[in-house]
């Protein structure tokens, strides 16, 4: 089974940095990078608006956890979004590819 890790943040050079040491541990095959999305949210009773960068990761279901846990030690929010979606279907060679660069 492969996932989809979604998270966000502030920076496009410290989404780089995130980006390139998951990829470099072989917690995931590939990160994409969207550089810029505007978020509105709650935080602390405040609405806040903040631009951010998307990343989205692509791992196998047993990298999942080491991800996140990955993830939070580099990141800079004090409660970072980190989604989980699992991916039930797609191009089969592509899927492949994700499980052979995590081993």
């Amino acid at each position: 089974m492969v996932a989809v890790v979604y998270t966000t943040m502030d920076d496009i050079i410290y989404a780089r940095n995130i980006a390139n040491k998951l990829v470099e541990e072989q917690l995931v095959a590939c990160v994409n990078i969207i550089p810029k999305v505007e978020s509105i949210y709650k935080w602390k009773g405040k609405v806040e608006t903040a631009d951010e960068v998307i990343l989205i990761a692509k791992t196998v279901e047993e990298n999942v956890k080491k991800t996140i846990l990955r993830i939070k030690e580099l990141h800079s929010y004090e409660v970072p979004a980190i989604i989980v979606f699992p991916i039930v279907g797609g191009h089969k060679e592509y899927l492949e590819y994700i499980v052979r660069e995590t081993e």
